[in-house]
């Protein structure tokens, strides 16, 4: 069975930078599982699933437009540190999590002083051309509760709470 539009496809994969060091593998834990066509999955790397099928390896570069966009410098904020609450004082390179008007939103810290800190809501691998070594593990099709919530459920989808 192709992969395409409509199909569950559980995939494992080990992401790499540019300069060859691995950042994260889905090896030794469940396979990720994503509702192809449903924009699960960064474009870059749907579109190079498109047409396999289980048991294809394959290896596929991902430009930042594709993956998670290229750095912006204007996402670089100032934040009061009584936003944080009773929490400890985070250190630079710290990732935090926010509630906005637009939803949660991971930040991560460039710098701490006294009474703001600065951080950046770029997303870590944003500018980074990505290499993704693949193994497709299993395509099915979506069953109608997975296409009406646009994602795949069980192992390695996602999970309602």
């Amino acid at each position: 069975m192709n992969i395409e539009n409509g199909k569950v496809v559980s995939f494992h994969y080990t992401l790499f930078n540019e300069q060859g060091e691995q950042l994260e593998s889905s090896q030794g834990s469940d396979a990720m599982s994503y509702l192809h066509g449903a924009s699960n999955i960064i474009a870059g790397l749907e579109n190079a699933m498109a047409g396999r099928r289980a048991g294809d390896k394959f290896t596929v570069t991902v430009q930042p437009a594709e993956a998670y966009g290229e750095r912006k410098d204007n996402h670089i904020q100032r934040i009061p540190i009584k936003r944080l609450g009773n929490n400890p004082r985070p250190k630079p390179g710290q990732v935090l999590n926010f509630q906005t008007n637009q939803g949660p939103v991971q930040v991560t810290v460039v710098k701490v002083g006294k009474f703001n800190l600065d951080v950046d809501a770029n997303h870590p691998l944003a500018g980074q051309t990505l290499t993704f070594n693949v193994e497709v593990t299993a395509v099915r099709e979506a069953t109608e509760e997975e296409t009406s919530h646009g994602h795949a459920h069980g192992a390695g989808g996602h999970h309602h709470g």
